[in-house]
């Protein structure tokens, strides 16, 4: 935990109160029609965009065509939110609410003055649970190394919603940082536009998520290989599905708490762990030593 994390909490909860359609970023029902958007349905299925190589040599009217579709899909797909999903993202913004008249109070071993992501994830999670009601945990998504991508380990807060029961279970993601995991530090003009579409703070199914990525994946791909620049293996594809769609354990925030705490052998050393997200790479440097702060103000 470093001061940075600090001040982009402190930021970021100074920041709720005026900017809440900026924050969560999807289209109120009723502010447009369905129809001015296409159907990214067809996104969540098909194969791995990460063996598919795209045309990185499209001339200027086509380039100018992929970024306008990148864009008219992902407006879609957060415009085509249900009613529980709604539900969940104004608790959401109640929780967050009530952090900032309250503040957060790190409770780590080593606490951080005005609280750390862990923390904020944790009293975001109780609120949920303990006052909305809901089947709220903090998971903790965990994939090997495999030929395509490196290990790694994730956590996110997760509802999981019984409601519907002709539907069956459904899985509701929280990500707090999300416009942050897929930033790129030397983002072009299109590719910059298309990331500041992004809500700040996701709130919604896995399947809407699983789309989001697809859309995400397939521009940041295109974008690095016209730049002619690295794309790492933490950018791929597999690798941001492995975050929120892969097999994790879960929780509650307490829970969650106590393990941390208690993992931490008696020589712990703080260390500036990186954080594995599209914004660790600028192009240039060759491994991931640069530390991303969350962008969520």
């Amino acid at each position: 935990m470093d001061r940075q994390n600090s001040d982009d909490i402190v930021r970021f909860l100074d920041g709720m109160a005026s900017s809440d359609d900026v924050l969560f970023g999807f289209l109120d029902e009723g502010n447009q029609s369905p129809e001015d958007f296409p159907d990214s349905g067809n996104l969540n299925g098909g194969g791995d965009i990460d063996d598919v190589d795209d045309n990185s040599n499209c001339n200027p009217e086509e380039n100018k065509a992929f970024w306008q579709e990148q864009e008219k899909l992902l407006q879609g797909t957060l415009y085509r939110t249900s009613s529980i999903e709604t539900k969940i993202r104004q608790a959401t913004k109640e929780a967050l609410k009530e952090v900032k008249a309250k503040g957060l109070y790190c409770v780590c071993r080593r606490p951080v003055a005005g609280g750390c992501r862990s923390c904020l994830r944790g009293e975001i999670s109780r609120h949920l649970r303990d006052v909305a009601g809901y089947d709220c945990v903090i998971s903790k998504s965990k994939w090997r190394s495999s030929q395509d991508i490196p290990a790694g380990e994730h956590e996110y807060i997760e509802i999981l919603d019984r409601s519907g029961s002709k539907k069956g279970e459904m899985r509701v993601v929280i990500e707090l940082s999300f416009r942050a995991e897929f930033e790129i530090a030397k983002g072009g003009e299109e590719y910059k536009r298309l990331i500041s579409r992004l809500p700040e703070v996701y709130v919604g199914k896995t399947e809407r998520l699983r789309s989001l990525i697809k859309i995400l994946c397939i521009a940041g791909k295109k974008f690095l290989r016209d730049k002619k620049m690295h794309m790492g293996p933490w950018r791929k594809h597999k690798y941001m599905q492995a975050k929120w769609l892969g097999t994790c354990d879960r929780s509650s925030s307490l829970e969650a708490a106590v393990v941390s705490e208690t993992n931490e052998p008696e020589n712990w050393v703080p260390l500036v762990k990186p954080r594995v997200s599209m914004l660790n790479y600028d192009g240039l440097s060759t491994g991931m030593g640069r530390s991303a702060a969350v962008t969520v103000v």
